[in-house]
């Protein structure tokens, strides 16, 4: 099942690679960010480790997330170590479906500006002055709500999650949510787990 997924996957990121890109500004009232300024109060807050009630080990392949589905309760904070054992650069994002799609065009335009390779992060880049490249802010990858991973890397974020609300966690590398890099954030009834 996995070949053919991969496979998919391969055919998807080549076609992605090879579309031509408009140049894009970030959305009004963007802070700058990558997915944390668009109604955060909509996906929670940056949590802390001494807090978490739990921790969960997210693997990500080249178009899958293991687990699929995390189930949180209200109010919870969670400690994620994120491990990127695909062969490309992925990313773990919480965030609302509108957000990814806002998100997506921004790493767009990273790729476009070479900031971001299939398989790696130019750090050098994103610490440059984009704005002679037409863009209104900094580029840096750098929110609380998404770590991302070169191959073979892990990370950490440390979540703390609203009452409720329609949430996601994915990857949006051009290609990557359209061939299954998704999963879903689902909302247990009661509160937080101690």
């Amino acid at each position: 099942m996995r070949s053919f997924k991969t496979t998919a996957f391969a055919a998807a990121l080549t076609a992605s690679a090879l579309m031509p890109l408009a140049p894009l500004q970030a959305a009004p009232g963007h802070s700058g960010g990558h997915g944390h300024g668009h109604g955060s109060a909509a996906i929670g807050e940056p949590g802390k480790a001494a807090e978490a009630s739990r921790t969960v080990t997210i693997v990500m392949g080249d178009n899958y997330y293991e687990p699929e589905r995390i189930e949180v309760s209200a109010g919870e904070t969670i400690r994620f170590i994120v491990q990127n054992k695909g062969e490309f650069l992925h990313e773990f994002n919480i965030a609302t479906p509108e957000m990814h799609a806002a998100h997506q065009k921004e790493m767009a335009v990273m790729f476009e500006h070479g900031m971001l390779t299939p398989t790696r992060i130019d750090h050098e880049m994103m610490k440059m002055d984009h704005s002679k490249m037409g863009m209104s802010h900094s580029r840096k990858h750098d929110d609380p709500n998404s770590v991302l991973l070169e191959p073979g890397q892990s990370g950490e974020l440390v979540w703390k999650f609203p009452s409720s609300g329609t949430l996601e966690f994915a990857c949006n590398i051009p290609g990557h949510y359209e061939t299954g890099m998704v999963g879903a954030v689902q909302f247990r009834a009661g509160s937080a787990r101690k």
